[in-house]
């Protein structure tokens, strides 16, 4: 797969402290809960790829979340024109000037197509304490692989994540059940890269292409979205790659930060 970089990164909120804390989570205007950026054909390209070759790793959808993967399909068909894409009856033209064919009974595949974030459907069963992962289209896995993940609760799938202790663990699924479908919430991450590639699935106990003085930089715009009418919760993954280099003044200066304190917690 060729290597995709943006020229810069379209989002920073681990420049100013308080973006860096965990969980780290803001709100943000309905509105914005959907982008495109300046790598939007060629990730979309990728994501094509990916699609028809290796379908059976980076989609899936349990039976009892494909009412909430259609829920999905509505509200991102919704909010689509606003950010340069035209729907004619059950096709939509994308910024690219792809069609896109609209599946209702394939709405992951669909948005899949469509954006180039990934999504991730989570579903709190009833009487269970935590939200669990019923269904995702994850063609940017970042160290980690859906088949590992699908079905388990939240706390299992962040079982590698050492920050996400009991603790953590108690705040986020508290968030979870707080969210109201008109106040989506946001974060991005900072991962350091020695590989640029956007398609890294790998087991939980496999070595990473991870490292303090990777030349690449890897950040996640994270969103999250409560569904009104299945009442799921949308995490959406938009994954931005520059080169160490390509960063602004401040992102360097802010990187220069978290890198030492890393290196003192270490």
């Amino acid at each position: 797969m060729m290597t995709i970089l943006h020229s810069a990164l379209p989002y920073a909120p681990w420049v100013k402290p308080a973006g860096r804390r965990l969980p780290g989570v803001m709100p943000l205007p309905r509105s914005d809960w959907l982008m495109v950026d300046s790598a939007y054909a060629l990730q979309m390209q990728a994501r094509a790829d990916l699609l028809a070759t290796r379908e059976a790793d980076v989609l899936a959808c349990l039976p009892h979340a494909h009412e909430a993967a259609e829920e999905l399909l509505r509200e991102v068909l919704h909010d689509l024109p606003q950010l340069g894409f035209t729907r004619r009856g059950q096709k939509v033209e994308c910024p690219d000037g792809r069609i896109v064919e609209i599946a209702p009974d394939n709405a992951l595949w669909t948005v899949g197509h469509l954006l180039q974030a990934d999504f991730c459907i989570l579903q709190k069963p009833e009487g269970e304490a935590e939200h669990v992962l019923t269904g995702a289209v994850l063609c940017f896995p970042s160290s980690w692989t859906l088949a590992e993940k699908l079905g388990k609760p939240l706390m299992r799938i962040h079982k590698p994540v050492a920050s996400y202790d009991a603790d953590m663990g108690r705040r986020v699924q508290r968030m979870f059940d707080m969210m109201r479908p008109e106040q989506p919430l946001w974060r991005a991450n900072l991962l350091h890269y020695t590989n640029p590639a956007l398609y890294q699935p790998r087991p939980e106990l496999s070595p990473k292409d991870k490292s303090l003085q990777g030349d690449y930089i890897r950040s996640e715009r994270q969103c999250l979205l409560k569904l009104r009418d299945t009442d799921a919760v949308i995490f959406s993954i938009h994954t931005a790659v520059v080169e160490r280099n390509a960063l602004r003044p401040e992102e360097r200066a802010a990187l220069q930060e978290i890198e030492a304190s890393a290196q003192t917690r270490a």
